[in-house]
């Protein structure tokens, strides 16, 4: 019986404060080929999600301890779609192909994820173009940028 406990979530936590990504994953599927992916994922608020996009599969995200902010992007940049996971929002789907980020809201937040596997790292140009900070500033700025955007709202780093 695989399970994500309440001492698997905290020690998950810490992990995530304690790495240079301030990120970190428990996996409960076996191998990164199985056919979906499932995955809990600590995530600190200063860790960087560029946006980015995953042609292959849609990405289903629930907090399970926590508050998430997801933008979804048109292609230009432009903020189409806002919510916050966690906070009257309790799962969201990512549709394939769409450009979206990921905005820790809180300290010791975990969400999980569902995708179609095979695992495979998001390839360079499923990366936004319009979105690549080149130093810690401009991440921060970001960052920044995340947290206030709305519907509407163009991201554009001069990049």
């Amino acid at each position: 019986m695989k399970q994500l406990t309440d001492a698997l979530l905290a020690d998950l936590a810490r992990q995530a404060q304690q790495s240079p990504r301030r990120r970190a994953n428990h996996n409960l599927h076996e191998e990164l080929s199985d056919p979906i992916q499932r995955l809990a994922i600590a995530m600190e608020p200063d860790t960087v999600v560029l946006p980015h996009r995953h042609p292959h599969t849609f990405e289903l995200l629930f907090p399970l301890q926590g508050r998430f902010l997801v933008l979804h992007f048109d292609r230009n940049g432009t903020v189409t779609g806002r919510a916050i996971l966690g906070e009257g929002c309790k799962v969201l789907e990512n549709p394939a192909g769409v450009w979206h980020a990921v905005l820790s809201l809180d300290e010791g937040g975990v969400i999980f994820e569902v995708k179609h596997g095979p695992y495979m790292p998001v390839a360079e140009a499923d990366y936004a173009p319009w979105a690549k900070p080149a130093d810690d500033d401009a991440a921060a700025e970001l960052l920044d940028w995340y947290a206030a955007a709305q519907v509407g709202d163009k991201l554009s780093l001069g990049c």
